[in-house]
């Protein structure tokens, strides 16, 4: 089966402007994703007819599709229609099912269509156009040149609709199109060269047809498996082989697929296994209890916490031995594992987890630099503590560590972590 490629084409000076954010490239390309025709390149160009041309005239000799939006509209600085009548060397007609399709909408409104509007009918003599039902200016499809042209409004909520109930639809049937699968597996805790390492004989032997991609971010890298051919039941059970394969090679790091987030994992695990959690945060300042009150039906594991950012909190509220802060510091294993072994006590929890750092981007010292937390987890039978050595930046640090406590309790529970 033949590959498909298309290319996406937002034109609009307010794009280059950084007036609007462009989420109608993001939009289309993950509809045309889903019926297996592959983006190969995103473009943005402003309103001049010369710069639309170029791009035009580019996009025909790569693309087997190409989608464009916006510049559609009645006023002056809307020139998407006559640059498409230049590109394909014909005449702008009236087109008479589009002026009975504008009066009707404004007539649905209950309103007169004016002068200006009535220009909107206006389209290059080779448009096939395409019902607008959201407003007065209608989409187009061209063939020409061996390739499918579409230009859609701008508006997002318009180009939505017409892309989901007409041009997706006429896509289809104009191509044989593959289907492409994707299936997303998270893990968490080594960094992207790690993992490739660790799993590079697997990656080799994938089959042709089946790619993969890293995804790297903080903490996390998510391993991405496309996979290309004409049945999605059969291309499903080959990457679920696949991943099979490669569980045995990241045992630890893998958490979850698809959609899952950390959070998510941990509180299912939680629940699961009937067991309750509550925070002492310092650096963090609230954020894991955040990451667990973010999932919905969370009361059932996260009981609470305490924010004990000041020495003064860690003693009175969280108990923290006032001969532990002054002889190692609010940044310490003593104190840490103190703070989480204390606040599971104060809130009666199965698991109290714990966290003190240096956040910066100031605080630091040549013994405890910006980035240097400690973090803890306290169940009653152990009490784990870990120094971290982290960034310089304070928003990653306060995120890395929390996203490190989720995980810290997700391998206790999971039985991949049995360190007293």
């Amino acid at each position: 089966m033949k590959a498909i490629y298309a290319e996406v084409l937002t034109i609009g000076d307010e794009i280059l402007y950084g007036q609007i954010a462009d989420t109608n490239a993001q939009f289309i390309s993950a509809e045309l994703d889903k019926i297996g025709i592959k983006v190969v390149r995103l473009s943005s160009v402003g309103d001049e007819e010369d710069v639309i041309l170029r791009a035009l005239e580019e996009a025909k000799d790569r693309a087997d599709l190409v989608l464009m939006t916006g510049g559609l509209g009645p006023t002056k600085d809307d020139i998407t229609k006559k640059t498409l009548a230049t590109f394909f060397k014909t005449e702008m007609v009236e087109n008479a099912q589009v002026l009975q399709m504008i009066e009707d909408y404004f007539k649905s409104l209950g309103q007169e269509m004016g002068a200006i509007i009535r220009a909107q009918a206006q389209l290059p003599a080779n448009a096939e156009p395409v019902f607008n039902r959201l407003g007065s200016a209608p989409a187009m499809w061209f063939h020409e040149y061996d390739t499918v042209f579409v230009s859609m409004p701008g508006v997002p909520v318009e180009m939505k609709v017409l892309m989901e109930e007409e041009i997706i639809p006429k896509i289809q049937q104009h191509f044989d199109t593959p289907v492409i699968y994707h299936k997303l597996v998270r893990t968490f805790g080594k960094g992207e060269s790690d993992i490739a390492k660790r799993i590079h004989d697997w990656a080799e032997a994938l089959p042709e047809h089946i790619k993969l991609a890293y995804l790297p971010s903080w903490g996390q890298v998510k391993l991405r498996l496309t996979a290309t051919g004409s049945e999605q039941a059969s291309l499903e059970a080959e990457v679920a082989e696949q991943i099979e394969l490669l569980k045995p090679l990241l045992p630890r790091e893998i958490f979850g697929y698809d959609k899952e987030e950390l959070e998510e994992v941990v509180g299912n695990l939680l629940f699961e296994q009937g067991k309750t959690v509550s925070t002492a945060e310092s650096c963090t300042g609230g954020y894991i209890a955040h990451l667990f009150t973010k999932v919905a039906g969370s009361s059932r594991y996260f009981v609470g916490g305490i924010a004990a950012y000041s020495n003064e909190v860690k003693r009175n509220r969280l108990g923290v031995k006032a001969e532990t802060l002054e002889e190692h510091g609010a940044v310490s294993e003593e104190t840490v594992r103190q703070m989480a072994e204390n606040v599971r006590e104060k809130f009666q929890t199965d698991i109290g987890v714990a966290s003190s750092g240096v956040a910066g981007p100031g605080g630091g010292s040549p013994e405890k630099p910006v980035g240097t937390v400690w973090v803890a987890y306290a169940d009653g039978e152990r009490t784990y503590a870990r120094k971290l050595q982290l960034t310089r930046d304070r928003k990653i640090n306060i995120t890395l560590t929390s996203y490190i406590v989720l995980d810290m309790i997700r391998r206790f529970l999971s039985g991949l972590m049995r360190d007293k």
